[in-house]
């Protein structure tokens, strides 16, 4: 039996969406409901595929198919495509399984030629609307067909509308129209070299060419990559009769949502216009008027719809957006959908309507895309000012909330500016380590260079503030203090505005409002969630606020305390720079002597925050070069600090300079090299375990101590007895019975497999897998945006490894490495500190390849949590 590529929207029903597409679906279903809706046909996203397979061509046969339910629908109708005596005209819209609004493309009135108008008009005793629809067509499928210029096509009927010296299109006459649809023929031969098509027939086939090529437009694509919608979905072709809301002064067309989507409040909200055609209300060209007014102006269609409404949010149980067309008094629904909702109305709605018995809690937590809990933990741009500010620029939207401050180029800068009582942006080419205090002052945090897993991403979403990265197109002149941006200067102390939950750049200050979090449905709707999840969901915290901030998000632990961050502020960058230039291991016990009360602190004061709760804890990674100096003036300043010539400092650096400093020495080889790193820091640890434990004695205290960079399981076993050495003679000297674990973070792919052996060894694996993406792919999280965007646009990748976790590769030696390590000692325990920890579809791998526990920055950690409890419900352990 031949594949079918087309069904009648009687043949199909709302199950069939990976099919038909969303909207397909849902007009099968509104029509197996006995909803007045518009007859059709649906070409599936089946077809869609087969389009690409075959090099952007229909086939034959499904051409033919689509003739065949063209034919039905005419009987269906009583109408005739192409004939003028009783016209049927269609629309040709898009239809993905994933809702995409607005990303691909629809062509209105298919079907109408010089001959078939003239038909129309006689047949609706309507000759305006007749050449409206007209003249609305070709400007239609000449941009989204033939992509000629929608702009010119708006240039000829303003130059209309200025020769009769009127405002509105719908002051244009009949003869104004007929005139438009001339001059709309005209350019089109201009620009194409030959005549507007008349076949209606070769107007559809051509019209369901375009919207598969939609699927493939530079928006849909961004889209699609942002909602992590695979590409070899594609999209279906909806052919839907049409019906006219630009009919005269008893039609209309509109949009509307059971519920408000921004607020969640359940009432009918939406707009219409009369006498217009879809594309009017979103257009903006008139001012729409709201759904309630449609009470007054046609009571009875009013009434009608409002009780569809209310049975379609029955039926499918969520809030739906609806569009809807009136033809001379005569309702017809044209599209359901589940409505995009902010937030705050996601969790609103997802409440009531457990509330009001319509859903069960398990249900409700399937509502909320977890990433949209973001919005409600940052501040936010005022909404009105919002409108009128330019964007300037676009990077990458790397840690959301709003931001809004003067430029400064330096983190001494910041520093010193917000100590003033100045709200900064920290401008950058870049971001290290060392500008860590520079970027916790800050409002937020713009760089040319880096990506999505950056250190200032990553940093800054640890720390909550807001980031746009990697907006190549800034030129940033240090020297000067300015950065040049869309043709302008931008100084130091002048304000400017980022957003980084969307990437876009304001060259003025737009003020922010504080977050509003609906605590009252929050807290109840993250308890159900909670009661769900198997995962438990900890926290990468570096200080005891974020550890506070992590905890007041619901975080269960820390998976990740990078002590390096410790390491630099004021007398303590001193101390560690006195121990790199070091050259005996007496001077750099006595330097690291000078940095253990600090970090000994730093460690109370975790423990404090995290009240008890377990606190993963790793030693120190990077590689010793980025803290010392680079520019000459620092390299001077800072040898006369240290009391050393600048030829040694100089020397210093040049012995610590690698080729690939990231897979050079660091991590646990630093222990190997200088074991008396790793004997200052479980010191550090266990002393403030101890401190914690008799200030607490209801604790039940853990250290957990994470050797990074393992490879080898000779190198852990080298690090790990020098770590037992120093923690077991601490606790026998403290009295206390105390218990510690010493793990590993898997973030080499050797590591992972040869899982078996390195868990002879650790007690725990935490899975880095910002540095195991990087070195399974092979390239650079900091350099890979250079190149990304080309394998995006080539269909090489759909989405950033960094940001969404490579299953098929990286993820298979995660899996690997869990089945190993698990034979080995069966009772390991098992986490994940990447970045990924706070990504919704990798959370749900991480939790069916079995893990414990994922970590992520603070301000993800709700999101996490939801993710781990929708994975729970999808994927019962």
């Amino acid at each position: 039996m031949a594949k079918k590529y087309v069904y009648q929207f009687s043949e199909g029903n709302g199950s069939m969406r990976e099919l038909l597409g969303g909207k397909g679906a849902n007009l099968a279903e509104m029509t197996n409901l006995g909803m007045p809706v518009p007859q059709g046909f649906t070409v599936t996203t089946e077809a869609c595929t087969q389009y690409y397979n075959d090099g952007r061509a229909i086939r034959a046969e499904i051409q033919a198919e689509i003739l065949e339910h063209l034919t039905k629908l005419e009987e269906i109708t009583g109408k005739q495509f192409g004939q003028p005596a009783n016209p049927l005209l269609v629309s040709v819209r898009s239809g993905a399984r994933a809702s995409m609004p607005g990303m691909m493309d629809t062509i209105l009135n298919l079907g109408l030629n010089d001959t078939v108008v003239e038909g129309l008009a006689a047949f609706t005793s309507n000759p305006r609307f007749a050449y409206d629809s007209y003249r609305r067509f070709i400007q239609m499928f000449s941009d989204v067909v033939m992509e000629l210029s929608k702009k010119r096509f708006e240039e000829i009927i303003d130059a209309k509308k200025a020769e009769k010296g009127v405002k509105l299109d719908t002051e244009l006459d009949t003869d104004d129209l007929k005139d438009l649809v001339v001059r709309f023929k005209k350019f089109y031969r201009d620009e194409k070299g030959e005549d507007f098509p008349q076949d209606p027939h070769v107007q559809l086939m051509e019209a369901v060419k375009a919207v598969f090529r939609s699927w493939d437009n530079p928006r849909a694509n961004v889209y699609r990559r942002m909602n992590e919608i695979p590409y070899d979905w594609g999209t279906a072709v909806n052919v839907q009769s049409m019906v006219f809301g630009n009919s005269g002064d008893s039609s209309g067309t509109g949009v509307a949502f059971t519920r408000n989507p921004a607020t969640g409040e359940k009432a009918l909200f939406g707009e219409y216009l009369i006498n217009a055609q879809g594309e009017d209300v979103v257009a903006g060209v008139r001012t729409p008027s709201p759904i309630s007014k449609l009470h007054e102006e046609m009571p009875a269609v009013y009434d009608q719809f409002a009780a569809i409404a209310n049975k379609l949010e029955q039926h499918y149980k969520d809030m739906q957006d609806m569009e809807f067309t009136i033809e001379n008094g005569k309702l017809y629904m044209l599209q359901t959908r589940n409505g995009k909702r902010t937030a705050a109305a996601a969790l609103k709605v997802a409440v009531d309507l457990v509330d009001e018995g319509m859903i069960s809690e398990k249900e409700a937590v399937l509502r909320v895309e977890p990433k949209q809990l973001d919005s409600l933990l940052h501040p936010q741009f005022d909404a009105e000012a919002l409108k009128k500010a330019a964007v300037i620029g676009k990077g990458l939207a790397a840690s959301p909330g709003a931001a809004c401050g003067q430029v400064v180029f330096t983190a001494e800068d910041a520093k010193q500016w917000h100590d003033a009582g100045k709200k900064v942006v920290l401008v950058r080419l870049e971001t290290s380590p060392e500008d860590i205090e520079g970027m916790q002052v800050a409002q937020g945090i713009l760089t040319v260079r880096g990506g999505m897993t950056s250190h200032a991403a990553v940093v800054a979403r640890g720390m909550g503030t807001c980031c746009v990265s990697g907006c190549g197109e800034i030129v940033v002149d240090y020297a000067d203090k300015k950065f040049t941006l869309s043709g302008r200067d931008y100084h130091e102390g002048d304000w400017i505005s980022i957003d980084g939950s969307t990437g876009s750049i304001y060259g003025e200050a737009i003020p922010t409002v504080p977050a509003d979090v609906a605590s009252g449905d929050f807290g109840r709707f993250m308890g159900w969630a909670d009661q769900y999840r198997q995962l438990q969901v900890y926290t990468n915290a570096d200080t005891p606020r974020d550890a506070a901030q992590g905890r007041a998000f619901g975080a269960q632990g820390i998976g990740l305390c990078r002590t390096e961050h410790m390491f630099f502020e004021g007398e303590r960058i001193k101390a560690m720079r006195e121990m790199i230039v070091a050259d005996n291991t007496t001077d750099r016990k006595k330097a690291l002597d000078k940095i253990l009360p600090y970090q000994q602190g730093d460690f109370e004061g975790i423990y404090e925050a995290m009240e008890g709760c377990p606190v993963v804890i790793r030693f120190l990674d990077p590689p010793l070069h980025e803290f010392l100096p680079t520019k000459e003036e620092d390299i001077r300043e800072i040898a006369a600090e240290l009391g050393i010539t600048v030829e040694k400092l100089h020397n210093v650096i040049d012995g610590l300079h690698e080729f690939n400093p990231m897979m050079g020495h660091r991590g646990c080889r630093l222990s190997v090299s200088y074991p008396e790193i790793a004997e200052m820091q479980t010191t550090a640890v266990i002393n403030a375990a101890i401190c914690a434990q008799k200030k607490h004695p209801e604790w039940k205290m853990v250290p957990e101590i994470m050797i990074p960079l393992v490879g080898e399981v000779k190198e852990l076993k080298f690090v790990k007895d020098m770590v037992a050495a120093t923690a077991d003679r601490l606790i026998a000297a403290s009295g206390l019975e105390m218990r510690y674990e010493v793990g590993t973070m898997i973030e080499i792919p050797r590591a992972a497999l040869t899982a078996d052996e390195i868990a002879r060894e650790a007690e725990f694996f935490s899975f880095g897998t910002n540095d195991l993406t990087q070195m399974t792919f092979g390239f650079s999280r900091d350099d890979a945006g250079k190149f990304l965007g080309y394998y995006y646009d080539n269909k090489i990748y759909e989405s950033d490894p960094f940001a969404h976790l490579d299953q098929k590769g990286v993820g298979k030696l995660v899996d690997m490495a869990v089945k190993l390590g698990k034979t080995t000692r069966p009772d390991i325990h098992l986490g994940i500190c990447g970045e990924h920890g706070g990504d919704p579809t990798s959370v749900e791998f991480f939790h069916k390849t079995g893990l414990h526990y994922v970590s992520c920055s603070p301000y993800r950690v709700p999101i996490a949590r939801l993710a781990a409890a929708q994975a729970a419900i999808k994927f019962p352990r």
